[in-house]
């Protein structure tokens, strides 16, 4: 089966995620970063970002910068010193990427998640509702693992599942994983003469999973297994994710000149994956009756305002799935609330110039969002 263009697939994604691994980032020999590979790589995110794509960057390095600041012996150390050097080492990484991005005119955020914030509904819409907003202002987000707070226990493990977590929870189109291989093999390349590149993987089968377990263990930063888990998250979530060499300066140019990659691609669009999970949550906290109005609205594909609410019954809380009900009992939607009931209640039928009146505080203007919602029947 011949394998889609690398190039096509970036120029037909709208929304790209990018992880890059510790081993790109930081000199083993001399110590501190790989500035001009640093260079290289924002040079090739703004092409992306001058073309009209948005990107989300997600770094390693943290640990392997502050351990070299702080002068930390070499091998095994212990939890809380790896801590110490994520803190260390986060505000060099955010500096260079900060300084990196600038060059170019563009404004980069910092992000520091834990595995709960992509996990739980609340913390899920918060984190997502302010890269959204980065992303909208025209920033790059720099995302990494909240290293200095969370432990060995709760963490991502790795920054592949991390970055398939990120480009899940933002609908992206295409996650590209910055490896120290060139794709997937069916043996070790580094073993085996014999090894075959394979271009193209259409399905994650146990065939396709074993490749990680065994034969490609040994190689690429976090191992095989982890960025085929990370394909599978990605790609059961409708994100078409590709492993590629990351080694080269401008990796993302080496593609368009037709470098060597595998490609996995997604099995559902990412809207239509996040509506699917929206739709698919058993459990509602709290139920939400509107008028004929806000119901024909939301038939078009439009947010739920608060002025069109007429009755809020149940407790819940920002990022909580509640059931939309029309005035003759009809369930039409299911969403994630962008409020409290409490809050949702002082707000039911008021326009949005009245919210910091009613609540102490001006938020959204939308109840649920209409990337949080799904019309069941209208």
């Amino acid at each position: 089966m011949n394998s889609p263009s690398a190039s096509t697939l970036i120029d037909n994604a709208k929304r790209i995620t990018i992880k890059i691994g510790s081993a790109l980032l930081f000199n083993p020999e001399k110590g501190g970063l790989q500035t001009a590979w640093l260079a290289g790589l924002a040079s090739d995110v703004a092409r992306l970002h001058k073309a009209g794509k948005q990107v989300i960057l997600v770094s390693s390095g943290a640990i392997a910068l502050g351990r070299d600041e702080m002068g930390l012996p070499k091998g095994q150390i212990k939890l809380e010193e790896k801590q110490a050097a994520a803190a260390t080492g986060q505000i060099i990484l955010a500096q260079a990427w900060n300084d990196s991005l600038k060059a170019h005119g563009i404004t980069s955020s910092q992000i520091l998640l834990a595995p709960e914030d992509t996990e739980t509904r609340r913390k899920h819409l918060n984190a997502r509702s302010t890269m959204q907003t980065l992303l909208n202002y025209g920033c790059v987000p720099v995302v990494n693992e909240n290293d200095t707070i969370t432990t060995y226990e709760i963490r991502f493990g790795d920054n592949d599942r991390l970055a398939a977590r990120v480009a899940t929870m933002m609908s992206a189109d295409l996650l590209i994983l910055l490896s120290d291989i060139d794709g997937l093999y069916d043996k070790n390349p580094h073993r085996s003469e014999g090894a075959n590149h394979i271009p193209l993987i259409a399905e994650l089968t146990d065939e396709i999973m074993a490749m990680g377990e065994s034969a490609n263990a040994e190689f690429a930063s976090g191992g095989m297994a982890t960025k085929l888990a990370a394909a599978r998250i990605a790609t059961h979530s409708g994100v078409a994710m590709m492993i590629c060499d990351g080694g080269t300066n401008a990796p993302l140019s080496a593609l368009d000149a037709g470098a060597k990659s595998s490609i996995f691609t997604a099995q559902i669009a990412p809207h239509t994956a996040r509506k699917n999970w929206i739709a698919s949550a058993l459990d509602s906290a709290g139920t939400l009756v509107i008028d004929n109005g806000a119901k024909d609205a939301l038939s078009k594909g439009r947010s739920l305002l608060p002025a069109g609410i007429t009755a809020v019954s149940g407790v819940f809380e920002r990022g909580d799935l509640i059931d939309i009900y029309d005035l003759d009992g009809k369930l039409i939607a299911r969403g994630l609330a962008s409020y409290s009931s409490d809050e949702a209640t002082m707000l039911k039928g008021h326009k949005s110039t009245d919210f910091e009146k009613l609540i102490g505080y001006q938020g959204r203007a939308e109840l649920i969002h209409a990337d949080d919602l799904v019309v069941i029947a209208s």
